[in-house]
């Protein structure tokens, strides 16, 4: 035997299954990751009690003003970004969503992750000396160079390890300093032709820079448009391509004599 509902009661409990829809939609863990400025870290001095950059081989320069490279800190690959997550971040310009695997594409486990990256750093680190022993005519079996940077992982440092050599070992050319004494923030893959690409994340990359110091940050020509999107005010951006037109940009900078490129 059935009771009978009244009309409330039955659109109550027909209710019951689309509200638990709902609320299962709206705390369903989603594919994505939360995302802020990270770390930036000065090659031309330590990190974390070494030095970033150690030459030898070669007579190496003092060096003055700062090379920071800058990352993002992203949410873990086990952490569940749900809905509420994804609505807060999009009004808020210090974090941004990014499809999970733009942020972690190399395996589900952190310890895969984890390796993947140390990898791409490793062969980053070695890409940048060769672009940069490349770019000041040195034979990299008579100079030897070791980069250390202690919890950061990925490719997109290469750039600024790159420069970082350059300026320890000739700055600007004439005996100056490659930064002339600025703080210099930046981001971009080198291969070891000196190329630079692309990298992800610069709006937020250049919020870390301004906020620790930077008055320029160096950016990949391809991502001008992210740069300004967010882009700090009193921080120049200057697009790069190559190593070798990065560092006459930062030597025009620096001397006043030529163009500087800008987005």
């Amino acid at each position: 035997m059935f009771s009978r509902l009244t009309r409330p009661q039955a659109i109550a409990v027909c209710a019951l299954p689309v509200v638990a829809l709902f609320a299962t939609a709206v705390f369903a863990p989603l594919p994505f990751s939360v995302a802020q400025p990270g770390l930036t870290a000065n090659v031309l001095g330590e990190n974390k009690g070494a030095e970033v950059i150690t030459i030898s081989g070669a007579p190496v320069r003092e060096t003055e003003g700062q090379l920071r490279m800058t990352t993002i800190e992203a949410t873990s690959p086990d952490t569940r970004v749900s809905l509420p997550d994804v609505i807060d971040s999009w009004f808020r310009t210090d974090q941004a969503v990014m499809p999970r695997d733009s942020v972690y594409p190399s395996g589900d486990s952190v310890k895969e992750i984890e390796r993947h990256n140390e990898e791409q750093m490793k062969e980053s680190q070695d890409a940048a000396t060769q672009a940069a022993l490349g770019y000041l005519g040195l034979d990299d079996e008579d100079v030897e160079v070791s980069l250390k940077l202690a919890d950061v992982g990925g490719p997109s440092a290469g750039l600024l390890f790159s420069l970082g050599i350059v300026d320890k070992l000739d700055g600007d050319g004439t005996g100056g300093d490659l930064t002339g004494g600025r703080v210099i923030a930046g981001t971009g893959t080198i291969d070891a032709a000196g190329r630079v690409g692309a990298v992800g994340g610069v709006a937020l990359k250049t919020q870390a820079a301004k906020r620790d110091g930077a008055t320029v940050f160096l950016v990949p020509k391809a991502e001008c448009g992210d740069a300004r999107a967010e882009l700090p005010q009193g921080l120049r951006l200057i697009p790069v391509t190559t190593l070798k037109s990065t560092v006459s940009s930062l030597v025009a900078l620096e001397t006043g004599k030529g163009s500087v490129p800008s987005c």
